[in-house]
């Protein structure tokens, strides 16, 4: 109505409607964590969507809760049951047609003993030769004839899911012919289809014509086609999982039971569905893990058909091709198979990625799924925050951060405080902002994100070439981690604190390569042996005469002497243990033209290598740097340090 009046404020009925199911932060967080111990970022991405967020399902429980179904399907029987089946009626026919031969005492009786005495001894073989003997025994031939009966009921109940219901439909010759002539119609409508025709009116005059057998109600030929494709591979699939000797015997019971039209109709409609769906494990057989009750036709390749389903499943929750995605997965198939619970985690699943894709945390490229800048901008500040939660030996002035915007004059401006900041605090702006979050009133409850701080003019510059060893050691020996922390620390700090500062992050194994932040988090070890200083240093060397006017700054993070160097020829990399002199020469030749370039050269030494300390220690003597010894805990703190020194002491 016109004269209301409506006030809108905080939710507070409960969870915020309009919110994530998924603190999306949390997650990036969790896996910014496994990155800072060493872990690989995208190991690191799955291992989020695997183990579930927040209470929720992930894809391993899903993927252990579909092998226990595999293996209970697998115990349910023998498959072998539709031929001990079929042995047990043969035998009480048998049974009951010498009783009755038994009491009669004339010549065609005797003859008729001699008949059933020479039967061979497979089963198939004498239901076959026994398809024109005329039985004496009611009961005798009644179990015969259950033996042709059953199967054919099954086979085709199997196929056709519109015979399956339909108690002894398929013995009568009627039907019978009906279902020939759909098997006829349908062959030549998979023809057609092959052949790439429009087979739109055919399908739909097939359906008229024949829709009772398919109570699925097929919408076009290919929906047609997947499910008789998918009955039928489990059809041969238990072929391929009985014995040699069970297998023939089971075709040739199949053979006798369907007799020469359905059979041949059959071999052709499995022939056209192998060559359209080739893709269904055609060629699989399993084997099943006891249980001892034989399974009839139906309900083994049933069972054989669920684990078929539960495979593709596993495959499709495994998402170890390249470039799999939630939406790989059949969503219908797992609440069919692991129930609407499996489906809704599987949603939630689907929801977290496309929140963090839509917030902007995640990317996806060829290989999956990889964090973006605003993401590795969080993780750097985490790994910042770690360095300097750190810092707490010596006095504060020792790596106070003064120098960071207080190089200048007050601009004016001013922006949101940030962990570390020594600034002056706009106390103008950070009160606004205060009244704005929490509205007017006093007193005024400040909260962290109210608080601003007065922006300098900055001047100062230094050019800063961080080179980490990317060899195997590095990881083998637990310093992967740390190595990534400390890179990413340095980044983010010189990112938002000294962005006129220029950061190259080198890596180098058997050769030396130029890194981004995404880089150095999704960085793998090098396994190739190998450790190029010299190729680090000259990259580092081409960075800093980039950027003529900023002070020259080189941290070298290692856990081994130089073993490789570059050729000076073909640039190949040649390696060599121990080190060779050809790679000391080459690798001092690089520190010679960066002292002569005026660079700080500090080193940090990771182990207690004799020979690693004694080159370090001669390569900082001809520097003019220093070596440094962290623990690999420590190593972000005193790269950070060393960065932070080296600025103070820039060149005027």
């Amino acid at each position: 109505m016109a004269g209301n009046r409506f006030r809108y404020g905080q939710w507070r009925g409960g969870p915020d409607p309009l919110a994530s199911p998924y603190d999306v932060r949390a997650a990036v967080d969790q896996v910014g964590a496994e990155v800072l111990a060493g872990g690989s970022l995208r190991d690191a991405l799955r291992d989020l969507l695997r183990r579930g967020l927040q209470g929720h399902g992930g894809l391993d429980g899903l993927t252990a809760r579909a092998r226990r179904l595999r293996r209970e399907a697998l115990r349910r029987g023998d498959l072998d049951g539709a031929v001990t089946r079929a042995r047990a009626l043969l035998d009480q026919a048998l049974a009951a047609e010498r009783d009755e031969l038994a009491g009669r005492q004339d010549e065609a009786a005797r003859f008729a003993e001699t008949v059933l005495d020479n039967l061979p001894r497979s089963t198939a073989q004498a239901v076959r030769e026994l398809s024109g003997y005329p039985w004496a025994s009611d009961e005798a031939r009644q179990n015969y004839q259950r033996i042709l009966d059953g199967l054919r009921d099954d086979v085709l109940g199997q196929r056709f899911a519109g015979l399956r219901d339909s108690a002894r439909l398929a013995a009568d010759p009627a039907v019978q012919a009906r279902v020939a002539e759909m098997m006829r119609d349908l062959n030549a409508l998979l023809a057609r289809h092959a052949r790439a025709e429009d087979t739109t009116d055919a399908f739909a005059e097939f359906m008229r014509r024949h829709g009772e057998f398919f109570p699925e109600r097929p919408s076009n030929v290919d929906e047609l086609i997947d499910v008789l494709a998918r009955r039928a591979a489990a059809g041969q699939r238990l072929m391929n999982s009985l014995s040699e000797r069970q297998r023939e015997e089971l075709a040739g019971l199949m053979r006798e039971s369907l007799g020469d039209r359905l059979d041949s109709e059959l071999a052709a409609l499995e022939a056209n569905l192998r060559a359209l769906r080739p893709d269904l494990r055609w060629g699989r057989g399993e084997r099943t893990q006891g249980g001892g009750r034989p399974l009839g036709y139906g309900e083994a390749t049933g069972a054989l058909d669920e684990v078929a389903e539960l495979d593709d499943l596993l495959d499709q929750l495994g998402q170890t091709h390249p470039g799999a995605t939630l939406d790989d997965i059949d969503v219908d198939a797992v609440a069919r198979t692991l129930g609407r619970d499996a489906a809704d985690d599987v949603r939630r699943l689907r929801e977290l990625e496309r929140e963090l894709r839509r917030q902007g945390w995640v990317s996806r490229d060829a290989e999956g799924l990889t964090l973006s800048p605003k993401a590795l901008r969080r993780l750097g500040g985490t790994a910042l925050r770690q360095v300097f939660a750190e810092l707490t030996a010596g006095p504060r002035g020792q790596h106070d951060l003064r120098s960071a915007g207080a190089a200048g004059e007050v601009t004016g401006a001013s922006r949101p405080w940030e962990y570390g900041d020594e600034q002056p605090l706009d106390v103008v702006r950070t009160l606004t902002r205060a009244v704005r979050r929490a509205g007017p009133g006093v007193p005024v409850q400040l909260a962290v994100e109210d608080f601003e701080v007065v922006e300098t003019e900055r001047r100062a510059s230094a050019a800063v070439a961080l080179c980490v060893d990317l060899s195997y050691s590095m990881i083998s020996q637990g310093r992967w981690g740390p190595m990534k922390q400390t890179g990413l620390a340095l980044a983010h700090l010189m990112a938002t604190r000294f962005p006129q500062d220029a950061l190259q992050i080198i890596g180098f194994g058997r050769e030396a390569a130029t890194l981004t932040r995404q880089e150095l988090a999704a960085v793998e070890p090098d396994l190739t042996q190998g450790t190029n200083l010299q190729h680090a240093l000259r990259l580092a060397g081409r960075h800093l005469r980039r950027h003529p006017d900023a002070e020259p700054v080189v941290l070298v993070v290692t856990d081994g002497e130089p073993t490789a160097h570059l050729d000076p020829d073909d640039g190949e990399a040649l390696f060599a243990w121990p080190s060779s002199p050809e790679t000391i020469e080459a690798t001092i030749r690089e520190v010679d033209r960066l002292a002569r370039y005026g660079a700080t050269l500090n080193l940090f030494m990771l182990g207690d290598d004799p020979g690693l300390r004694r080159f370090v220690e001669a390569v900082a003597r001809r520097s003019g740097g220093r070596v440094f010894t962290p623990d690999a805990d420590d190593l972000g703190e005193y790269v950070v340090s060393d960065y932070l020194r080296a600025r103070r002491g820039r060149r005027r």
